[in-house]
């Protein structure tokens, strides 16, 4: 099979600057590299809406390489929200607007206060709770089973660590881990029965067994500009896609580099479909 007929056109609406959001098809290897040359084609503009192509709307050409990103005209009107890196809303099946706040979710056992921020501030949000908590343990990094559709999510472990190591490491592999929508991330803090996660859906979401820290962890969102919301919309809401970045490892790879960097498989959990 030739690398062109490995691509898989996509419909993009992007938004742009200083006028209507454009639509187009792209082409890539995975969704993500797609994003990537409809984004570099359009100057300025970020994807808020995907979904698959119509074989009227993949142009000739296409088996030998031709035309990546083909402009198709204005996309159709919906909210406009910067999504983290990772996730997407599907153009079709409805389109609630977004924004960036924190809620405490409602649950019997523990203590659930979910924040969503947009891409531009993510990366900040998550780090800067990490660099914020009194102790941090370690990081688990779990591999979802949707990543090219496995059978199950591969868990690992780091050896027992401290926030500095944690953020030293996510920073290394932002574009890999934060930006890749089929990972999930926990920071245990075992001192309080508490783990700082980010989902799959691209929101941080502090999880506690007591509410001790509960008034920090608000105070810690504030001062991060993310507002306290009665509600929060986040892509979970919506039919919606996860990708990985254009140029990141695919599965087995991934699982090679955080075998060399030490992390031990610690669970196979085998997906509901399989």
């Amino acid at each position: 099979m030739t690398r062109a007929e490995t691509r898989t056109w996509y419909r993009i609406a992007l938004s742009r600057p200083g006028g209507a959001p454009r639509l187009v098809a792209a082409a890539g290897e995975h969704m993500g590299q797609a994003i990537a040359a409809a984004e570099h084609e359009v100057a300025g503009s970020f994807a808020i809406g995907v979904e698959k192509a119509a074989d009227n709307e993949i142009p000739l050409g296409e088996s030998v390489g031709k035309g990546h990103v083909v402009l198709l005209g204005d996309a159709p009107e919906m909210p406009v929200f910067q999504w983290p890196r990772g996730v997407v809303p599907a153009l079709t099946g409805g389109i609630p607007g977004a924004a960036p706040g924190w809620m405490i979710r409602p649950d019997d056992n523990l203590l659930v206060m979910e924040a969503q921020t947009d891409a531009e501030h993510l990366i900040d949000l998550f780090l800067g709770i990490i660099e914020r908590l009194p102790t941090a343990d370690n990081l688990e990094v779990r591999v979802l089973d949707h990543f090219e559709d496995s059978e199950a999510t591969d868990v690992w472990l780091t050896a027992r660590v401290n926030a500095k190591k944690v953020l030293r490491f996510l920073d290394d592999y932002d574009v890999e881990l934060i930006n890749n929508g089929h990972v999930e991330l926990s920071v245990y803090v075992r001192s309080h029965k508490a783990t700082l996660r980010l989902t799959e859906h691209k929101s941080v979401v502090w999880l506690a067994e007591g509410r001790a820290l509960e008034a920090e962890v608000a105070t810690w969102f504030r001062e991060l500009h993310v507002p306290h919301v009665a509600q929060l919309v986040t892509v979970r809401d919506m039919p919606h896609f996860h990708y990985r970045a254009a140029k990141s490892r695919d599965r087995k790879k991934l699982g090679e580099e955080l075998y060399r960097q030490r992390l031990r498989k610690v669970d196979v959990v085998k997906a509901a479909h399989a």
